[in-house]
This record gives structure tokens, C-alpha cells and sequence, in this order.
């Protein structure tokens, strides 16, 4: 029975691979839009639309593209999740006016199926030196050589990886590394000419119908498409991919940390609300999050912390402004070189810098002028607080009408009168004897202290 079990096991197994790759006539298509920078957010929604392609069984996942780059590290983790993807992947630069600059041309490169519509570019995939894609800068005469060894580092590296997506998929590897040192750029047509891209498609419904039994080569097995009449299933960012996309702005989590650190600060200063420390220690995690998920220069890092240091202890030691002005100092210039990157999307607007240092240097000119004028305040505290203050009475000695209990600065205090008391009477306090005060009605005139 086991041996019946077994060949019945291998048989299955056979007939699996004789007629593997051929996808099932109604197996989805699966729809994916990237439409902004690539950055962590985007590698979160493709690498998880991806699982969620091959656990729906789906032939083939369409990622249509308009991106002007974005951050190497993302753009390589979802290269790495495409060639490691059991369901073929079409990259499609749409609609008519998209483009896929920089980090989108290596994506393109690397994906099954390369398409373009009319009226789209791509190109321009040349890395710099702080890890943005942009033109390869001129040599300087007086350029370090050491700046000068690992820009050529960068420009070899980033064409031999384009290089070897090209002679993968069999596209144009000459022109995909002229795209790196050169930064060159194609329209549609010409690209489909030299062989760059597979498709033009007016659409995704033509494209569709373009590949219907095409056969792609996956990292699992062949996929023959039967797209032409194939369900389409459409997945935008769910709440996940879209709060990382927020976060992830470089300006969101500097306005993260900043609102962290300060409700922080509201909480030590007036403990007991819970408020200031619930948001701002969500917010400073948030930021914090947001911050190792992107290009950051720790030095910038470090700037800002020491900022928002000197910036708290002026809160709690006053200086009269001195450390204060000085961590604003430090804010700003670390704020200014943060991100370690020039990728459009991924910069700090001046003006939100200056903005959230005006906001500092405010609440630091508050509490100098608290500072100040507690230190010009006469001494309430003791007996100088207590002698002359209006307090009432509570509660009134039942066998002596002359004694009672008052409230003065929060304290039940024994109290003593040269006339009757009554509960609820305004009196005013004449001296301080021991634990006991000697009061007097409100209305009298205060008697000199025993």
C-alpha cells in the first residue's frame, strides 16, 4: 500500500513538472501603483504585495511606475524580492507623462517584463556620492582623491548592477550602463528600438493583451501567461504602507521628534497630566523609527540630540537663555545635513528648520522671562506666606468658640481668636505660633504678632 502511496506521489510529481508554467486561465492579475520616490514605504507595499500574489495564486503581478528615484538601499530590496519572486513581474511606466528615472530604471531593468506607454521616459540612473541619482559630477583640479576614488567606486558598482539586470533579462546592456555614466535618458519609442524595454502598451488592458501566452522564466519555474481575459485585482497601500509613507518623510520625523522631546518635557515640568508623556514618548519612537529607516548622517543625528539636550536643560537649569540659544544653534545645523542623500523627496525644507527653530527659540524666550521674574519675586513661602494671608475656617472647637482649624497653603492649621469663630468666616492670620495661628475676623484690623 506504501509503494502504491509513492508511485502515485511521484506520478503526481511528474505530470507537476511536464506541465509546470502553464498558469491557469483564470488565475488573477495582480495590480500594484507606485506613484511617488521609493524609499521604505515602497518596499514595504511591493515585497508584501508580492507574497500576497503568490498566496492568491496570481500569473503575473503588474507594477506600474512613475517615480523620479529614490533611496539605493530600498531600490535594492525590492530588485532582490523580483528576482526572487515565483510569479513574474512586469514593470509598466504609466500613464502617458510618467517616468522612471534613476532608481525606476534599475527596477524596470530587473522586472520579467519591461513595458512603457507612449509618452514616458526613462533613464538617468546615475548614483552620487551622498547616495542620490543624479549626473556624474565633472572632475575638480583640486578635488580630494579619496572623494574622487569612491565617486568612480559608486559609478562602477551601480553599472555593473544594471549591467548584470540587463544581460539577465536580455535587454540593452551597452545603453543601461551608458544610463549610469552618463545619465542619459530615452523616450518610449527609441527605447523600445534599442531593445531597453519589451512593450509598448497604450494601456494596461493592452499590455494584458500583449502578453496573453507569453512564457516568462521565474525563480521558482516557466510562467505561460493566459492574461488576455485574466481578473484583475487592484491593491493599493493599506494603513501600514501608508503610515510608514508618513512617517518616513524626513520633515514628519523631524516634526516627530521635536513634538516627542517637548511633550516629554511638558510632562517633567507639570508631572501628573499624562497627556504630554503619552504623545510625545509615541512620537519620539515614531521618529526615532522613521529615522534608522532612512539615509541618515549620524552626525546631524548627533547634532540634534545635543540641540534638544541643551534645549531641556535650560528648561530645568535656567541660564538665562545661554544653552538654550546654543542647542537651537546645534538643531538647525544638524537638521541642515540629517539626510545623507539628495534623492527628490527626501530632503528637509529650510523653512520647516528655521520654522521649528523659531518655535524653540519662542518657548526658550518664555522660560527666561519666567526665569527672570521669579527671581525678581518677594519670598512667599513660611511665615512671610502665611502672616497676613486671608484664610477661612473649617471647623470651630465646640468648648471653646475662640478655637477652630483653618486651611492655609493646603494645611489644616489650629487657629486661636480674641473674638467668637464660626465655621465658613473669612479671618485673616496675625502671627504664627508654633503649630498654632493666631487669627483675627477679616473685617478687623490685624494686631501685632505675640
Amino acid at each position: 500500500m506504501n509503494v502504491q502511496r509513492c508511485r502515485g506521489l511521484l506520478l503526481v510529481l511528474l505530470l507537476a513538472f511536464l506541465t509546470g508554467g502553464q498558469a491557469a486561465p483564470g488565475s488573477p492579475v495582480l495590480h500594484l501603483r507606485v506613484s511617488d520616490a521609493i524609499g521604505p514605504a515602497t518596499v514595504d507595499y511591493l515585497v508584501r504585495g508580492l507574497e500576497f500574489a503568490q498566496a492568491q495564486q496570481a500569473q503575473l503581478v503588474v507594477i506600474e511606475l512613475d517615480t523620479p528615484g529614490g533611496l539605493d538601499s530600498s531600490m535594492r530590496a525590492i530588485i532582490k524580492a523580483i528576482l526572487a519572486s515565483p510569479v513574474p513581474v512586469a514593470s509598466f511606466v504609466a500613464p502617458g507623462g510618467a517616468r522612471a528615472a534613476s532608481a525606476g530604471t534599475y527596477i524596470l531593468y530587473a522586472s520579467h517584463v519591461a513595458a512603457m506607454a507612449p509618452g514616458t521616459n526613462l533613464g538617468a540612473a546615475t548614483p552620487i556620492q551622498l547616495g542620490g541619482l543624479s549626473k556624474e559630477p565633472a572632475p575638480e583640479k583640486n578635488k580630494p582623491a579619496s572623494e574622487d576614488t569612491l565617486a568612480r567606486k559608486q559609478i562602477n558598482d551601480a553599472a555593473a548592477y544594471i549591467r548584470g539586470l540587463a544581460q539577465l533579462r536580455g535587454r540593452n546592456a551597452d545603453w543601461a550602463e551608458k544610463a549610469v555614466r552618463e545619465a542619459v535618458s530615452l523616450p518610449a519609442s527609441e527605447a523600445l528600438a534599442l531593445k531597453v524595454i519589451d512593450r509598448i502598451a497604450a494601456d494596461l488592458p493592452d499590455l494584458l493583451r500583449q502578453l496573453d501566452g507569453q512564457t516568462l522564466n521565474t525563480a521558482a519555474q516557466p510562467v505561460t501567461l493566459h492574461s488576455r481575459e485574466a481578473p484583475l485585482l487592484q491593491r493599493e497601500p493599506d494603513w501600514r504602507s501608508r503610515l510608514l509613507a508618513v512617517i518616513t518623510n524626513p520633515s514628519v520625523a523631524l516634526i516627530l521628534m521635536m513634538v516627542g522631546v517637548y511633550g516629554l518635557l511638558f510632562e517633567f515640568m507639570s508631572p501628573g497630566s499624562g497627556v504630554g508623556g503619552v504623545v510625545g514618548g509615541i512620537c519620539l519612537l515614531l521618529g526615532l523609527y522613521a529615522l534608522q529607516l532612512l539615509p541618515v548622517n549620524y552626525a546631524g543625528v548627533g547634532l540634534i540630540l545635543l540641540g534638544i539636550a541643551f534645549m531641556v536643560a535650560e528648561a530645568f537649569l535656567p541660564s538665562f537663555g545661554i544653552i538654550g540659544f546654543g542647542g537651537i544653534v546645534a538643531f538647525v545645523v544638524g537638521a541642515v545635513i540629517l539626510l545623507d542623500t539628495d534623492v527628490p523627496g527626501f530632503g528637509i525644507p529650510l523653512p520647516l528648520i528655521f520654522g521649528l527653530a523659531l518655535v524653540s527659540a519662542l518657548l526658550l524666550v518664555g522660560l527666561v522671562g519666567m526665569a527672570v521674574k521669579a527671581r525678581k519675586r518677594v519670598l512667599v513661602s513660611g511665615d512671610a506666606g502665611l502672616v497676613g494671608s486671608l484664610v477661612q475656617v473649617t471647623a470651630v472647637n465646640r468648648d471653646d468658640p475662640f478655637s477652630a482649624w483653618v486651611q492655609a497653603q493646603g494645611e489644616q492649621w489650629q487657629a486661636q481668636s480674641q473674638t467668637p469663630l464660626h465655621c465658613g468666616q473669612h479671618v485673616r492670620v496675625v502671627s504664627r505660633n508654633g503649630l498654632q495661628l493666631n487669627v483675627s475676623a477679616a473685617a478687623e484690623q490685624p494686631i501685632s504678632g505675640e
